[in-house]
C-alpha cells in the first residue's frame, strides 16, 4: 500500500500518523511552505470520540505527551443566563460517560506532535490542482508547477474548501446557515483570575439571554500544563521533538464565542478588525452582566475574528475508487457543539484501520474503503446536523423557544434521571477488534 494524503491538517496529519507506523508508505502534501505557517486559531475541545479515536493513531509516546499536556477543560458544563444565573449544570463524568476522556488543546502543540517523525514523508509548498485515475487503479496527484506523486489511495484531508472533493463530488456544496460568530479570548493571569467567574475560569459555559444569540466560553490552561509536564521530563527525541516545543506560541485563556443570526451584525462583519468586532459585541450583550462585557472589551483585539457559519450538505454514497475523503473535506459544519475536529480524528482513525487491513492483505482495497465510507457518511451528516441544529436553536429570535429551552434545562437540574437521560454520552466504538478489516 502507498497512500497519499492531501492536507496536513489534523485529520489527514492523524491518519498518516497511525499509517506510518503500520508500515503503510505514505506521504502528506501540504500546500503551506513550512510547518509553523499553520500554527494559529483557536483551542479544541475534544471529547471523549475525538480522544479515543486520537489514541489509536498516535504512537504511545506521543498520545501519553498529549495526555500531559492537553488542558483541563474543567469539571463539567454550565448553561447560564446573560445575568450569570445557573440554569443546569452538567458534570463531567456525565459528558464522558465515566471515563474522564474531555481535553482541550491548542491547535499549535497538536499539530507539532502529529508532525512528529513524520520528517521527509511530510511535503510542504505542495499545492493540489487535480487528480488522475491511471489504468493499472493507481492514482496520480498533480501539483502546482507541476510535481506529480503516485499511489494505490488518494486521500482528500484538504479542509472545507477541499479541492480533491471538488472533483470527486462536484456536486456537494457547503451553504451558510444564516449565524455568525464572533470570537476572542482573554488571557488568564493573576489579575484576571481574580475578577473572573469561578464558573467562566473553571470550565465550560453556554450563556443564553432571552432569545436571538449566545455566548461560549471555554478556559485553557495548555502552558501551565505544559510547562508542568516539561519540568516531569518528556522525552520526545526520537520523534524529532523537545517537551519545550510545546511550549512555543501556547498561552493560558478564556475563549469566548460569541454568535447571533447575519442581520445582527453589521454588513460588512467578517472584514472588520478586532477592534471593531469587539465593539460590535459589546454593543449585542450590553445589559448583561459586567463580568461578561468586561470579558469582552478586555481581550486582545488581535486575537478576535468573525466567522461566518456554513455547512456541507448532504453527499448520497458515491463509487467507491482510488480516491476519498475525510475530515471538513466531506462533512464541514458550524463550530457549534465542537464536533468537526472531533469527527475529523474519528474519520482518521477509522479510514486508518481499513488501510491496514488492505496492508496486511486482509481485505480488498474497494470494499475495505467502501465500509470506511458508508460509515464515515453516517455518523459524519449525524454531527453535521446536530451541530446546525444547535446553531439554529442557539442563535434563534424566538422568545418563548428560549423560555422553553430554560424550562427544559431548569427540569434537567432539578430530576437528575432527565440530566441523565439527556446528556449522557451514547456513542459506540466503530472499532470493535484491534485488527482486521471491517467489511
Amino acid at each position: 500500500m502507498r497512500a497519499l494524503i492531501i492536507g496536513g491538517g489534523i485529520g489527514g496529519l492523524a491518519t498518516a500518523q497511525a499509517l506510518t507506523a503500520a508500515g503503510v508508505d505514505v506521504e502528506v502534501h501540504e500546500r503551506h511552505d513550512e510547518a509553523a505557517d499553520w500554527l494559529q486559531g483557536y483551542r479544541i475541545h475534544l471529547n471523549r470520540f475525538g480522544c479515543r479515536a486520537l489514541r489509536r493513531c498516535l504512537p504511545a509516546p506521543l498520545w501519553d505527551a498529549f495526555a500531559a499536556t492537553a488542558g483541563d477543560p474543567g469539571a463539567g458544563m454550565s448553561f447560564q443566563t446573560h445575568h450569570l444565573r445557573e440554569l443546569l449544570f452538567v458534570e463531567e463524568e456525565l459528558m464522558t460517560g465515566g471515563t474522564g476522556d474531555h481535553r482541550a488543546v491548542s491547535r499549535i502543540a497538536l499539530r507539532r506532535l502529529l508532525l512528529a517523525g513524520l520528517g521527509a514523508n511530510v511535503h510542504f509548498g505542495h499545492t493540489f490542482e487535480r487528480y488522475e485515475v491511471n489504468p493499472d487503479g493507481t492514482v496520480t496527484a498533480h501539483f502546482a508547477g507541476g510535481a506529480t506523486a503516485t499511489g494505490d489511495l488518494l486521500i482528500g484531508a484538504d479542509g472545507a474548501n477541499s479541492r480533491v472533493r471538488g472533483q470527486l463530488l462536484p456536486h456537494a456544496h457547503r451553504v451558510p446557515t444564516g449565524a455568525v460568530g464572533v470570537a476572542g479570548r482573554l488571557a488568564l493571569t493573576d489579575e484576571t483570575r481574580a475578577w473572573l467567574p469561578p464558573r467562566i475560569r473553571g470550565g465550560l459555559n453556554i450563556v443564553l439571554p432571552p432569545a436571538g444569540s449566545f455566548l461560549f466560553t471555554a478556559v485553557f490552561d495548555g502552558r501551565t500544563r505544559t510547562a508542568e509536564a516539561v519540568g516531569g521530563g518528556i522525552d520526545l527525541t526520537a520523534y524529532g521533538l523537545s517537551g519545550r516545543d510545546l511550549l512555543d506560541d501556547v498561552e493560558d485563556y478564556v475563549l469566548w464565542a460569541f454568535a447571533a443570526k447575519r442581520a445582527a451584525y453589521p454588513s460588512d462583519v467578517e472584514g472588520l478588525a478586532g477592534s471593531a468586532l469587539k465593539d460590535v459585541v459589546g454593543e449585542q450583550i450590553r445589559g448583561w452582566h459586567p463580568d461578561l462585557r468586561r470579558l469582552v472589551t478586555e481581550s486582545d483585539p488581535g486575537g478576535v475574528h468573525a466567522i461566518a457559519f456554513k455547512a456541507a450538505t448532504p453527499v448520497e454514497p458515491w463509487r467507491t475508487g482510488p480516491v476519498t475523503v475525510l475530515g471538513d473535506a466531506v462533512h464541514n459544519m458550524t463550530p457549534v457543539m465542537g464536533l468537526g475536529a472531533n469527527t475529523a480524528l474519528r474519520d482518521a482513525a477509522l479510514l486508518a484501520h481499513q488501510i491496514k487491513a488492505v496492508h496486511r492483505g486482509e481485505a480488498g482495497l474497494t470494499d475495505a474503503i467502501g465500509e470506511y465510507e458508508r460509515r464515515m457518511l453516517t455518523y459524519g451528516f449525524e454531527a453535521v446536523n446536530t451541530s446546525r441544529s444547535f446553531a439554529d436553536r442557539f442563535t434563534s429570535g424566538n422568545v418563548l423557544a428560549r423560555q422553553g429551552m430554560k424550562t427544559w434545562l431548569r427540569a434537567c437540574s432539578a430530576v437528575p434521571s432527565v440530566k441523565q437521560s439527556s446528556f449522557t454520552d451514547e456513542w459506540t466504538d466503530d472499532l470493535p477488534t484491534p485488527s482486521g478489516a471491517l467489511v
